[in-house]
């Protein structure tokens, strides 16, 4: 085999040292090493390859690793570890890099895209998964001075002494008395609180505290039952705004639903025609030549087989054609634009979240794309980052988590959650949790740490799903719930939701002003409204309802 592999790399051109001679007939797989002398006579400038050299373009390498067997994943992984390189062979640890993307778009960094493999799931996973969750969130209510002697819920005597717990919510009810009783537990026990309905502003803050909130409680009372003074959630405050160092603008979108014989394509069409330039006013041009990034929020695709009788609203009924209808669209924003991409639950990917982003087997044509990021759901992208100053922190999610809060948090659900995302996500943010209610969503139980988590409290927030335009400003972080190009699907008839397609939020970077963009006319010049600096820090607006063309 050492003199098959020496052969390979004389014909490519390359001499091969000692050392690293050993290591790959060790392989005792010529396939798997052929594969590896590619890869490294494709990236590497050298001709002599070493040890040092297999280190410095690790990154590279391992790519080619995720379609192989588990087999020859352990070959790969004796390998690398022999020459001293710890790695833990998993396609999902690694964003697959599109080619052609390069330096072109510098200023697109990828900081949080995780993607968790499917396995059998025990229970064991669950508790890890919350116990990291719990640990984190603990970690946040530590730091409020409002929370005086924190204990742990097993230090609690016999004496009505005032102090604090920090705990996860497993049960809520309410007594005849309109009192509300919650057991929350620790990591070591759990304990009986009750709110008082005579404490009017601690009792309405209860009203809204969802199964698996961690919240800490100021408390007095004993063991036996303790009696909550105050509550407090884990909460976002961004600490430092970030913006653009000159004039930028980035634009959001979501629910395309290609495929749907629902999907508004002449208005889809018409914004592609306008984001190019075409049929759009001088003030608007003057933008259009500063737009640098556009955000897509999931349900790219109808998809195929999502509910009951979809075929019959259904225009394109494969899922890659579907997909290949899309990266014909996509190729059609100009090349100096990063579109950045999550999938929603229309997508073709697991529904379990975090999803992974959109892959090869349906987006072999969008992955072909050099401007287009594929990032998962949920994940963090920084934009504007320029050498070592922070770039602005930009938090995709599609929503699917958002209906399901709405129905358990009695504001939202008698305020119309569903016709103000914004204020939807206002809740996420409090709970520093995208998905905080256990059972209500799918999603992958992740031992090290819980992927739903607002670890790093970004400065944007976009998001879709519940098809209407909404701006909103919450403790410094700007949410963008972006609108859809579907009409109204029965589902929504029947629930009583109504769409406001094809309103399209435009975001100056640098001053933070927004324009909602409207192409629900596509007879007209896209009707513009213009939103006050909505980035100023402390600054709340309301969205006033968006006028038709």
């Amino acid at each position: 085999m050492a003199k098959n592999i020496l052969k390979i790399f004389l014909e490519k051109g390359f001499l091969l040292d000692r050392e690293m001679l050993d290591f790959f007939n060790e392989l005792k797989d010529e396939e798997i090493a052929n594969e590896i002398i590619n890869k490294i006579a494709i990236i590497s400038q050298k001709k002599i390859i070493t040890k040092s050299l297999v280190n410095q373009n690790f990154e590279k390498i391992k790519p080619i690793l995720f379609e192989l067997d588990s087999e020859k994943k352990k070959l790969i992984e004796r390998f690398f570890v022999n020459v001293s390189i710890s790695v833990e062979v998993k396609k999902e640890t690694v964003l697959e890099e599109i080619e052609g993307r390069g330096d072109k778009h510098p200023l697109v960094k990828i900081l949080s895209s995780p993607i968790l493999s499917s396995k059998k799931l025990e229970v064991k996973d669950f508790v890890k998964h919350f116990r990291n969750r719990y640990v984190f969130l603990k970690s946040i209510l530590q730091q409020k001075p409002e929370l005086e002697n924190l204990t742990s819920i097993d230090k609690i005597g016999k004496n009505h002494r005032n102090f604090s717990v920090i705990g996860i919510v497993s049960s809520k009810s309410v007594t005849k008395n309109k009192n509300i009783i919650l057991e929350v537990e620790d990591l070591t026990d759990r304990i009986k609180l009750l709110i008082n309905q005579n404490k009017e502003e601690i009792y309405n803050k209860a009203k809204e505290i969802l199964l698996d909130d961690v919240i800490g409680f100021r408390c007095s009372g004993t063991k036996e039952f303790l009696f909550v003074n105050d509550l407090f959630y884990p909460d976002s405050f961004l600490k430092e705004k970030h913006i653009s160092e000159k004039e930028a603008y980035a634009v959001f979108i979501s629910d395309t639903h290609i495929g749907s014989s629902m999907f508004l394509q002449k208005n889809f069409e018409r914004f592609l025609d306008w984001i190019n330039g075409k049929d759009c006013d001088e003030e608007q041009k003057k933008i259009l030549k500063k737009i640098k990034y556009l955000f897509i929020a999931g349900d790219n695709v109808d998809g195929v087989g999502i509910y009951p009788g979809q075929e019959k609203f259904l225009k394109i009924k494969d899922m890659q054609e579907q997909y290949n209808k899309l990266a014909e669209y996509l190729k059609k924003i100009p090349g100096n634009i990063s579109i950045i991409m999550c999938p929603g639950q229309h997508d073709g990917v697991r529904v379990a979240e975090p999803q992974p982003p959109i892959g090869k087997d349906f987006g072999s044509e969008l992955h072909k794309i050099p401007n287009l990021y594929l990032v998962s759901n949920p994940s963090m992208v920084e934009i504007e980052n320029e050498g070592k100053k922070s770039g602005i922190k930009v938090l995709m999610y599609h929503g699917a988590s958002f209906s399901k809060i709405i129905n358990e948090v009695e504001e939202l659900r008698l305020g119309g959650g569903f016709k103000t995302p914004a204020k939807v996500v206002k809740h996420v943010l409090l709970r520093r949790h995208l998905a905080p209610i256990h059972g209500e969503m799918v999603y992958i139980p992740n031992e090290e740490e819980d992927s739903m988590l607002i670890k790093e409290v970004p400065d944007i927030v976009a998001t879709g799903d519940l098809h209407k335009a909404d701006i909103e400003k919450y403790n410094g972080t700007l949410i963008i719930a972006s609108s859809c190009w579907q009409s109204t699907t029965p589902f929504e008839e029947k629930v009583g939701n109504h769409p406001e397609p094809c309103k399209v939020p435009i975001l100056n970077l640098l001053t933070g002003a927004i324009k909602i963009i409207d192409f629900s006319d596509v007879s007209d010049t896209p009707n513009v409204e213009e939103k006050e600096n909505v980035c100023e820090v402390g600054k709340e607006i309301e969205l006033e309802e968006v006028k038709n063309g």
